[in-house]
């Protein structure tokens, strides 16, 4: 399962342009095989975190992402980094691609780090909405109810008791990691380092926990959000709400919201991508002699003129009378299939009747068509 882009390259959600391409930068030069040689995933971690860049450096997909997550990528041209070489992707990157200006850096391949570890981020959440077909098509705006962390008004989050706030952890000072030092004789040290185990990577504690929170800095709370559903989602796709998730602790940003769509099946239409398909039910007299019929479509009742001699199966194509199109402009068609109905009873007059239209009629009188499949296949191909 891919990983939030956001939490990949290691920035806030509201980071500005410099901020990302900063970011990918550290993580580029801390991913290159020559810093990593024994590292067989620095070439998966680099390949993750170039996604993430092209997708949150370009405006219209960054918008598109944090919207709708990686929904909202579907039909986007992309770099297909699970199939790029290495060598390849370091061109991409480092050789005067569309990254060239980013990996330039006068402060050396090791970077020193500063401070603590960032602030831990809250929990995304997951809920569904069910809405009806008409919502669905329409775009309608929703209230629910998500359940999830919130920020403990006792301490404002930081956990400790009285709202005092937290202090630097005395075993890291500050800085949320530990450095071990061995001699190697006289060829040189061997510096090692590793996550404080006082303060867990966060260069703070805490003396006296809050006692509403426990020191965690956050409580589970019900609150209402509205959810503003656009026209044309389709049962199943997400949405995803930036920062309406989980309440992070001690200042971390908070989680992200997804919201799983299910739509209603409808009495009489079925969805197929943008297009609407309706069976339109005509008795086999109609068929023969012709007929006016009506489809109730989403924005109006159609006049449909059914022909003399109309055979079943035939598909009728409306133009932008379908479902609006995600993110996009227009609207899909919607395509009436012709069902012939044939009497399941016959009253003696009835069937003297057929038995007199069958020997006054001749071979000419029927004429192949395309067959029933051919027709709907035909009409979904276009």
């Amino acid at each position: 399962m891919k990983r939030d882009y956001y939490d990949v390259l290691g920035v806030r959600r509201d980071a500005d342009a410099g901020e990302i391409k900063k970011a990918f930068r550290r993580l580029a030069r801390e991913c290159h095989p020559d810093v990593n040689p024994d590292d067989p995933d620095c070439e998966a971690r680099f390949k993750e975190a170039a996604e993430a860049y092209e997708v949150l450096s370009d405006a219209d997909s960054r918008a598109a992402y944090d919207r709708y997550g990686f929904d909202g990528l579907r039909g986007r041209q992309m770099t297909d980094f699970e199939h790029v070489g290495f060598g390849d992707l370091f061109n991409i990157f480092f050789g005067g691609g569309m990254f060239d200006s980013v990996l330039r850096d006068t402060g050396g391949m090791w970077g020193a780090a500063t401070g603590g570890a960032p602030a831990p981020r809250g929990d995304d959440v997951e809920t569904r909405l069910d809405l009806t077909f008409a919502e669905a098509v329409f775009g309608v705006t929703k209230d629910i109810e998500v359940t999830a962390d919130a920020v403990c008004e006792t301490c404002s989050g930081s956990g400790a008791k009285g709202g005092a706030g937290r202090e630097q952890c005395p075993q890291c000072r500050g800085s949320g990691r530990m450095r071990e030092v061995s001699s190697l004789g006289g060829f040189g040290q061997f510096i090692r380092t590793s996550t404080c185990n006082v303060c867990r990577g966060q260069g703070t504690i805490v003396k006296e926990p809050c006692e509403t929170c426990l020191g965690t800095g956050r409580v589970r709370q019900t609150r209402t959000v509205s959810v503003d559903v656009p026209a044309g989602i389709a049962d199943g796709q997400r949405l995803r709400l930036a920062g309406e998730g989980g309440a992070g602790s001690y200042g971390g940003r908070p989680g992200d919201l997804y919201v799983t769509i299910g739509v209603e099946a409808h009495d009489h239409f079925v969805r197929d991508g943008d297009d609407l398909v309706y069976r339109l039910d005509i008795t086999m007299v109609e068929a023969a002699l012709g007929t006016t019929a009506y489809v109730p479509a989403l924005d109006g009742d159609i006049e449909v003129q059914i022909k003399p001699g109309t055979q079943p199966g035939e598909v009728k194509t409306y133009r932008s009378r379908g479902v609006p199109v995600l993110q996009g402009y227009g609207r899909g068609d919607l395509k009436v299939v012709v069902n012939v109905l044939i009497p399941r009873k016959l009253s003696d007059e009835q069937r003297d009747l057929l038995d007199r239209f069958a020997q006054a009629s001749g071979e000419g009188d029927y004429e192949a068509d395309q067959s029933f499949f051919d027709k709907i296949r035909a009409a979904f191909r276009q």
